[in-house]
């Protein structure tokens, strides 16, 4: 039986007793062979004397060097964690175990009554739509890093943080499907709207067409035109898909949270917005990794197209969200922002900006990203874990 004080006794108790009957020498050795129980052996005998350990059998026993990993097309054991080559990719993954909730924790009775008694029909429009992206992105977002990039990975402290960037996105379905459910809106109706809106669609459709080719486990990343296009499509899913899409897209619900609407979901988005502001840092950083470790240079044409494509869905979803400005909010300052944006996810991967001059026009965006703020604590429960003040930013 596992002792729960000392989980490792039994693992040492039997090697102790392998060595006993090893230094116990010829006489204790089994009984001649007619008085053998003939069973099959319950350990295999080709073990030799890694049996002492319960370790399994290899015929590389030499010690992992950390000089030989790398991102991609890696050598060295892929179930070794440590020692380190990556530490910053371990770092990414306790800051975000610090920043953990469910959509439970935030009280949604006030955010009920602001759509049914105050929310104009406009901002309805805005709030329904922004969730329709939202649902449908992110379960996206899930399928690409658990299907597309995590298994290719070749060293496992990357790999145990995008573990839980899997978890995260599917944490993000849940907190939007709770605030839908909370809110009581029609949920055929809300997640169908990626298929039957155009500019929510032409999103997911530009989405779908970049990730789609790396979306298979038999991409050979030793090929130079396969490395090449899986970086290109984990440069579009870091830089645009999650950080400049994901990341503007919080900011028309912060706009109503900012006139006292719906603080319940926009409580919600901050805590999200936490888990994509490092998705798209790590996704970068791994990004540059690969550049430098395979000698890659980008296609400034391929480059170019991303963020031309890129901006123009971008605002035609603006334009459809936003036809008329709401109080505080505009389809304008929403494509300015996301050039904004845009030029600073180039400058994390030293390329040129792609829209230069482009303004801050919602200069409060990134305090949403702190959290900090008085809770009623007869209106909701405590969200503001110790361990969430503690993040660390890149």
């Amino acid at each position: 039986m596992l002792n729960w004080d000392d989980p490792i006794a039994a693992c040492r108790n039997r090697q102790a007793n392998a060595i006993a009957q090893v230094a116990a020498g010829p006489e204790e050795k089994t009984p001649p062979t007619e008085a053998r129980d003939e069973s099959p052996p319950a350990v295999a005998p080709d073990r030799g004397t890694d049996t002492l350990l319960d370790v399994p059998h290899t015929t590389d026993l030499r010690p992992v060097n950390p000089d030989d990993k790398r991102v991609v097309n890696g050598l060295t054991d892929i179930n070794q964690l440590a020692p380190f080559k990556y530490p910053w990719a371990w770092e990414y993954f306790l800051n975000a175990n610090r920043n953990h909730w469910t959509p439970l924790d935030i009280n949604m009775n006030q955010d009920v009554h602001d759509y049914h008694h105050k929310l104009t029909v406009e901002e309805r429009h805005v709030y329904e739509n922004v969730l329709a992206y939202l649902t449908t992105s992110d379960i996206l977002a899930m399928r690409n890093i658990g299907l597309a990039v995590m298994e290719k990975m070749s060293a496992p402290e990357l790999q145990i943080y995008q573990a839980r960037q899997v978890y995260e996105e599917s944490l993000h379905t849940w907190t939007y499907q709770h605030c839908i459910e909370s809110i009581g809106l029609d949920q055929g109706e809300i997640y169908n709207r990626y298929r039957v809106v155009p500019e929510i669609h032409h999103k997911i459709r530009i989405a779908n067409r970049r990730l789609d080719s790396v979306l298979r486990p038999d991409i050979d990343l030793r090929d130079p035109d396969a490395l090449a296009n899986f970086v290109m499509a984990y440069l579009f899913f870091a830089a645009v898909f999650e950080g400049t899409w994901f990341y503007n897209g919080f900011s028309p619900i912060f706009a109503l949270q900012r006139r006292g609407l719906m603080k319940g979901t926009a409580e919600q988005l901050q805590y999200i917005m936490r888990d994509e502001v490092l998705h798209a840092s790590f996704g970068l950083r791994v990004v540059r990794q690969i550049i430098r470790e395979e000698s890659i240079a980008l296609d400034p044409k391929a480059v170019r197209e991303m963020w031309d494509e890129a901006e123009a869905a971008e605002a035609a979803y603006a334009r459809y969200l936003l036809p008329d400005p709401i109080l505080g909010y505009s389809a304008e300052q929403h494509i300015e922002q996301f050039r904004f944006i845009a030029n600073r996810r180039a400058r994390k991967l030293d390329l040129e900006e792609p829209f230069p001059g482009a303004e801050n026009a919602l200069p409060w965006l990134d305090e949403q990203a702190n959290l900090r703020k008085e809770k009623n604590f007869f209106e909701t429960r405590v969200t503001e874990y110790q361990t969430g003040g503690a993040l660390r930013w890149d």
